[in-house]
Formats: C-alpha cells, structure tokens, sequence
C-alpha cells in the first residue's frame, strides 16, 4: 500500500467563532465588542491556512495524504504504515496519543512566539526533510511513556500526560488506595498519575506544593508519579500514601467508593471519562504502547 502521511490540527480561532457566531459580521461585532479587531484574527488564520497548504505540499507526491481535526480523532481510522504531522499547540500531540500504535509522529509549531514547542518542535518547512528521514531509516525517535487505567470491567484510559481519577465535578471522592503493600482509605478531590511527558505540566503544579517534592520520572521511564490532591484526614479516612513512584511493571490500585459520579479521563479531556461504580477497581499503571515522537 502506499504511504500515507496524515496532518492532525485544530480549527482556527477564526473557524471556531465563526462556528459560534455564523456569520463573518457578526464574528466582527464580537471581537470589537472585547475590543479585538478583527483583522489580527485573521491574519492568524490567513498564516495558519498557508502552513497548513505548506505542509500538505511537503508530502513526497507518490503518497496518499489525509487531513483530520482534533474533534474528529475518535471516528479516524489510523493505517499502521501512517506518518502523522501534528500541527499545533503541544497538547495536540497527547491528544493523538491514545489513537496510535508505533506510528510516528513529527510535532509541527506554527507560532514558535506563543506555543512553547515541548512536543511540537520542528518548524512546519522542516515537515519535508522529518518524513525523508524517516524513509531513509535515519530519524531520531524518541518512545514515549503512556499511562494506562484499566477498570475492572475491561475499560480502559489511555495518557501521554496523566490520568485523573476522582468525582465527576472534583468534589470530594472515597476510594481505598493500595500500593504493594501499603493501602488506606482516603477522601480526597482525587488521584493523579502522570508519566514523565507530563511531569511538566499538571504533576510539576502539584509536585511544588509538596514538604519533599518527587523524582518525576523522564519520558521514556517505565515509571509514573502519583499524587492526592488535597486528602482529608478523619475519623474513617487517612493521608499517609498521598505521593509517590509507581514502578516499573507495577500499578496502583483505587477502589471507588461512590455512589455515583465516579469516573476517570486522560490528559484533561473529560469528554472521553469512563464511568467508575462502586466497588470497582482501576489497576493504573504504564501502558504497553508507546508514543514514537520524531525528535
């Protein structure tokens, strides 16, 4: 079959208010009401339209290309010999993870001034050298943790960056916590596990706030760092496994504890949460597959 290169990207700020607002003047009377003008809106997307064109005319002619939208991930069917282009903000990157198996994927910054370029490194007119060496067998790769949550029943989250577990509004949960041999009660606003991808994110937030920080592991660590946010002591409930290191082939495990509302999601799409009952049990840990990230 032939290659197939597949561009990843968000809507425009432009094409997102015009899905909102209908029409280009009523999209005006908007931003001018904030006062935006809306001519710097669209110089943006004018810019991003011509990186997206730039991109597409990068991939080698003999090759088939698709162009998909972040919204539009979860009715994509990627082909196992795909190169993916991620063309905008980091998080787009961990967006696409959980879709993927081996496929690389090229990180493509179109606004180097606003985004910081973590995952989406390469300048879009590098896109045509990135995929040459990638057929030539000499790109550098580099293979990203994921986390993984499985519940009991055979459902399962799949992270590049970290995993909440907790209540569905962030309000107080009850859940029994075990790792190896240590387990407790607990009610907090919930559990976060992150790989070393998302150490610099979320878990980084948190992991300042401790009396002894953690070691966050690197990206290509087997390793994830938990954390409880917020955990009340009381009469039934306790605080002492509030942090730490879930190693290599090993898991946590939480036991919910909810009547209702429990659920869990990955890198902060709720959109995608799976439903936690009482009583079930989610093993979270490092998943078996990986993200190849063109370096």
């Amino acid at each position: 079959m032939v290659a197939r290169a597949v561009l990843v990207e968000r809507p425009s700020e432009y094409d997102e208010l015009l899905a909102r607002h209908a029409t280009h003047e009523q999209v005006r009377f908007f931003l001018e009401r904030r006062g935006r003008p809306l001519e710097e809106v669209l110089e943006r997307h004018a810019a991003l339209a011509a990186t997206h064109r730039a991109v597409l005319g990068a991939v080698p002619a003999d090759w088939r290309a698709a162009t998909v939208l972040r919204s539009d991930l979860d009715r994509f069917l990627f082909e196992p010999d795909d190169v993916v282009l991620a063309l905008g903000q980091d998080g787009l990157v961990a967006n696409i993870a959980k879709y993927l198996d081996g496929q690389p994927v090229i990180g493509l910054n179109p606004d180097p001034e606003h985004i910081p370029g973590v995952l989406v490194r390469h300048p879009p007119a590098a896109a045509g050298d990135l995929i040459a060496d990638l057929v030539r067998g000499t790109a550098r790769l580099e293979e990203r943790t994921m986390g993984r949550a499985a519940l009991d029943d055979g459902q399962e989250v799949l992270a590049l960056n970290e995993i909440f577990v907790g209540h569905v509004t962030h309000q107080s949960a009850r859940y029994t916590i075990a790792l190896g041999d240590r387990s407790e009660r607990q009610s907090s606003s919930g559990v976060i596990a992150a790989t070393g991808t998302g150490a610099t994110g979320w878990a980084a937030s948190i992991n300042r706030q401790l009396a002894a920080p953690l070691q966050l592991p690197a990206p290509a660590d087997r390793e994830l760092a938990f954390f409880v946010r917020e955990p009340w002591p009381s009469s039934v409930t306790a605080t002492t496994l509030t942090a730490g290191r879930i190693g290599a082939g090993g898991s946590l495990s939480i036991v919910c504890e909810l009547g209702d509302g429990g659920t869990m999601f990955g890198d902060g799409i709720e959109a995608d949460r799976v439903a936690v009952d009482w009583g079930q049990r989610i093993e979270i840990g490092a998943a078996s597959r990986t993200l190849s990230l063109v370096a």
